[in-house]
């Protein structure tokens, strides 16, 4: 597509594209995409992308989804919106019902936005008020890993650890108590990801133990931080910090905005923490954040769960009690229809044992291009979700390797110099194949 053609003309005019610098579209063309097709997107030229990308991790089961289309078109015949404030509807009933099963009803509670930075910004004000509400008005803080990143609202800016993020606006934040994150890349000599998840956790423990009469919550990316560059850790840092959590009277807040809905090899990432304790069903957080997957990629959706004891803790005739939060498209019908639709879809087709195979392969595939590359290091994985780093001192490396990948059909943005892979779950071997094969010839383009 030509620099000049009207439509990115047209676009450079009157769209103000997310983080990103407009100037750079005068070299670095925007692609204007025109249809879609299960793992794939369509330009104006006819051109297909193999979106490895998911579409910023939204997309599950592909663009255009018939088996998702076609309950969404019912739901426009019968209900399209209606207020969530004095009303209810059939759509967002079931969606909660199912998703609290789906938590063994640990957290039972369902609250909806529409974005992951206002699942954010909900889990922080209910754990402040729900302590308010318990008596503890002094417990108003929260406590986030180095690194992580937990949205781009000012509240969810303020337990966000990515620079360029936070100190743009950060006369208007404030800032959450940071402590070390288990990134297993860190390990010291001799040290394995469950000794760093270890002493990591002590300095948590550290943290609390000074000032958890002032700490409403911890807040985490469970398993893998994404923004930070697909950071992985290991599950026995989550199981230590919910037992501190309890020991020191602090909600815990499992963010799976990007890692939830399978991405990490089960439905919720916190399942794999429960299944380290050896327990059945083990502990689970405080609340539960969830967007991007839920809808399928279709329909702006969040939505923060939340157990008995936090629900229980604003039950009351005061309306102050109340949660006095908002938003006026509150548990769309069409949203939550689709959510009910990718539900459907994960048991119909018992996505997560499929996902075993399909990561798996992809595992293998990318071990075989890339494990002996010596500018790769720290080739990871966790599910659906594979990253390594590129040894380069390049400033442009992301957009080099960007531009590079759409030569070779294939929609990749690498993080800095991590390049990730997080495919929808439609894709077959040809498909994962034909990724991987783009990621080397791009690695190869990029680097010259």
């Amino acid at each position: 597509m030509s620099v000049h053609s009207p439509l990115l003309t047209r676009s450079l005019a009157a769209v103000w594209h997310p983080c990103t610098q407009m100037k750079q579209h005068e070299t670095l063309p925007l692609i204007p995409i025109v249809r879609g097709e299960g793992p794939w997107l369509i330009d104006a030229d006819g051109r297909r992308l193999l979106d490895g990308i998911s579409s910023w991790w939204v997309n599950l089961f592909g663009h255009c989804n018939p088996r998702i289309n076609e309950p969404l078109r019912a739901q426009l015949e019968t209900l399209e919106h209606v207020m969530l404030a004095g009303f209810t509807h059939p759509p967002v009933v079931e969606l909660s019902e199912r998703l609290a099963a789906l938590t063994g009803h640990r957290l039972g509670h369902a609250f909806y936005a529409s974005d992951g930075a206002s699942a954010t910004e909900i889990a922080l004000k209910m754990s402040m008020h729900s302590w308010r509400n318990r008596g503890r008005p002094g417990k108003t803080r929260f406590v986030s890993l180095a690194g992580s990143y937990h949205g781009e609202t000012v509240g969810a800016l303020a337990v966000t650890d990515v620079a360029i993020f936070r100190d743009a606006y950060a006369p208007l934040v404030r800032m959450a108590s940071t402590v070390p994150c288990p990134d297993a890349r860190l390990a010291s000599s001799g040290e394995d990801p469950v000794d760093l998840a270890r002493r990591a956790a002590s300095a948590l423990e550290a943290c609390l133990a000074e000032s958890h009469d002032e700490i409403a919550a911890l807040i985490v990316e469970p398993l893998v931080q994404g923004a930070a560059g697909m950071v992985m850790y290991d599950p026995e840092y989550l199981r230590l910090a919910r037992a501190l959590c309890n020991r020191y009277d602090v909600h815990l807040i499992a963010d799976e905005i990007a890692v939830g809905c399978g991405r990490t090899g089960s439905f919720f990432a916190w399942e794999q923490v429960a299944d380290s304790t050896h327990e059945t069903g083990g502990d689970w957080p405080d609340f539960i954040c969830l967007s991007k997957g839920i809808s399928g990629g279709y329909l702006p959706l969040s939505l923060v769960l939340s157990t008995d004891a936090v629900y229980d803790s604003f039950y009351a005739d005061s309306s102050a009690r109340a949660f006095l939060h908002s938003h006026s498209y509150t548990g769309n019908p069409l949203a939550c229809r689709a959510a009910l639709a990718t539900l459907d879809l994960f048991e119909q087709d018992d996505v997560i044992v499929a996902n075993r195979t399909r990561s798996a392969l992809l595992g293998k595939l990318a071990h075989e291009r890339f494990g002996s590359r010596p500018e790769v290091e720290h080739l990871r994985q966790r599910g659906m979700i594979l990253a390594f780093d590129v040894k380069t001192a390049m400033k442009d490396f992301s957009t080099r390797f960007f531009r590079a990948a759409l030569d070779h059909g294939v929609l990749l943005r690498p993080i800095g110099n991590t390049v990730y892979f997080m495919p929808p779950y439609v894709v077959e071997e040809t498909e994962l194949r034909h990724l991987i094969n783009g990621a080397a010839a791009a690695l190869d383009a990029a680097l010259v």
